[in-house]
């Protein structure tokens, strides 16, 4: 079995959609996660789903950026990541500052998953031209890493503090390569991709994205990838586990999750938990 020190962190979803997206869930399922020794917490964006795609969330969502900022407040140790945050809906100054509200109210325990984005009828709703999506997104990584950079910055020509300014969260780009990992190399942290039951597809991307920060004079990047982990067969799970450490990947998230009430979430939680400690 792996030492601890050599294991990916291991990462759940809670829901922020559908009729699991009360209060009193998302706490109890929070909470129940940092206890049985999750490390990374993390929710999903969608921001305006139109009527005929309503299976599984009822058209109900709830903003990522502030979910993490209310469980800031009720959680001590577990990581607060988005999986991902779709930055093109968003402008970008606000959302920066959002971004740095978090970190700051959580002590520097934010992890930022982002991606462009895919949805056509979001962008319709919003009014962002979809074509465009891969400049906005880019111009908002270099946003960020501005701001997180200086007290003082510069945006349409005007002068102004970026404060507070918190330790600047890890930023994993979502997507394919090779544009995910053109952006992971000049903006971010790594990189973090949907997994279906073919992990060993990842080996080489992996292997090339590190070669890639090597080359950039980077420290080598977090993977987080999310996948399904079959929590209801544990020698299965446990495989699924260890051939994604030695593919690289420095966090396995559980997501794509299902429940009906915060009592299967735990039982979940518990069952994944529980492989991962043996």
């Amino acid at each position: 079995m792996l030492m601890n020190q050599d294991r990916p962190k291991l990462g759940i979803q809670v829901r922020t959609q559908g009729p699991q997206s009360t209060r009193n869930m998302i706490v109890d399922c929070a909470i129940s996660a940092e206890q049985r020794g999750f490390e990374e917490l993390y929710v999903v964006d969608h921001i305006a789903i139109p009527p005929d795609d309503l299976e599984g969330s009822d058209g109900r969502y709830l903003d990522p950026l502030s979910v993490l900022n209310f469980l800031a407040g009720i959680t001590d140790q577990i990581e607060l990541c988005t999986g991902v945050l779709v930055m093109p809906y968003r402008p970008i100054l606000p959302t920066a500052k959002a971004i740095a509200t978090a970190q700051e109210l959580s002590g520097n325990r934010l992890k930022l998953g982002v991606g462009v984005g895919w949805m056509e009828s979001e962008f319709n709703a919003l009014g962002v031209d979809r074509r465009q999506r891969g400049r906005i997104f880019d111009e908002g990584l270099d946003f960020i890493n501005r701001a997180f950079a200086s007290d003082q910055i510069v945006q349409n020509d005007q002068e102004f503090m970026f404060l507070p300014r918190p330790v600047k969260p890890p930023i994993l780009i979502g997507g394919t390569p090779p544009y995910a990992f053109d952006r992971a190399v000049k903006f971010g942290d790594g990189w973090i991709p949907m997994a279906g039951k073919n992990l060993e597809k990842f080996r080489h991307p992996i292997s090339e994205l590190q070669e890639r920060f090597a080359s950039a004079g980077k420290e080598k990047p977090e993977v987080a990838v999310f996948t399904r982990l079959a929590y209801e067969e544990p020698s299965t799970m446990a495989e699924q586990m260890l051939q994604m450490t030695d593919i690289g990947v420095t966090s396995i998230v559980h997501g794509g999750v299902r429940y009906r009430d915060a009592s299967e979430f735990s039982d979940i939680a518990e069952a994944i938990s529980s492989v991962r400690t043996k």
